[in-house]
């Protein structure tokens, strides 16, 4: 059995990602969450950690769980209940976790923005939307109709895809930033985009959308952010030779 050291794994994970350098929101906790005793033999990659994705990851028996929304967003403790059942899981079962967040959100090409362009075969991308001093998303310039754009995207995400039809039936710009910026609509509109594609967003963003002409399509929060830990895993496992598997545990949302 091919084994790989987490130090070292995390290592290029941190330096591939450039996860020093991304600003990210204050509390996620980018980098290495969990340890283990120092080996890799398998490695896990799921969106969320959460006790069933780590029930997950233990099933599938591996040692590794990337994840893109990690354990910690805010004081968790104590860990009493469900908390202390997952605390036990990882420590009997050996499981690291490897959490990133706007890192892999921005590579540019393994992160989710990058990938979820690919896979809707976007081609000469530019960078997109200011966020903490630094691009969030990515952009492209091509002729399709909304309703091909909507096809192609269920396509791409496997599922439904709620659609604000506030611009143009023909897309011409079209920005991508994945997960939930659905707050973010009116920025996008200033960039000059008369189509944006993200997670979700909040009910009051329909009647801006009409207000601001600029079409928006909402791919669902986890469905537009699986691409990113499948692509890291899948560079892991070429890297250091170890097998991977993605979990899929979705939200609906």
């Amino acid at each position: 059995m091919a084994k790989a050291s987490l130090s070292a794994i995390v290592e290029y994970c941190e330096r591939t990602l450039r996860t020093d350098e991304i600003k990210d929101y204050d509390g996620a906790v980018n980098g290495l969450q969990v340890e283990n005793d120092g080996k890799v033999t398998r490695v896990a990659a799921t969106v969320d950690a959460s006790l069933a994705t780590i029930k997950l990851a233990i099933a599938a028996q591996a040692d590794l769980l990337i994840v893109h929304h990690g354990l910690f967003w805010a004081p968790t403790h104590p860990w009493t209940g469900k908390r202390r059942e997952m605390l036990r899981l990882l420590m009997d079962n050996n499981l690291a976790i490897y959490s990133s967040h706007l890192p892999l959100d921005f590579h540019p090409q393994l992160g989710n923005n990058a990938q979820l362009c690919k896979a809707l075969g976007f081609k000469k991308l530019t960078p997109f939307l200011m966020q903490k001093g630094q691009c969030s998303g990515l952009e492209t310039t091509q002729k399709i109709s909304r309703a091909d754009l909507v096809k192609r995207l269920q396509a791409v995400v496997g599922g439904k895809v709620t659609v604000l039809p506030g611009g143009p039936a023909v897309c011409k710009k079209i920005g991508v930033v994945t997960g939930g910026a659905g707050s973010y609509l009116k920025q996008a509109a200033a960039e000059g985009v008369d189509t944006f594609i993200t997670g979700e967003g909040q009910h009051w963003t329909y009647a801006l959308a009409e207000e601001e002409g600029i079409n928006v399509l909402y791919g669902g929060h986890y469905a537009t952010e699986t691409f990113g830990v499948k692509a890291l895993a899948a560079e892991l496992s070429k890297k250091f030779s170890v097998p991977w598997v993605f979990l899929d545990h979705p939200t609906g949302l």
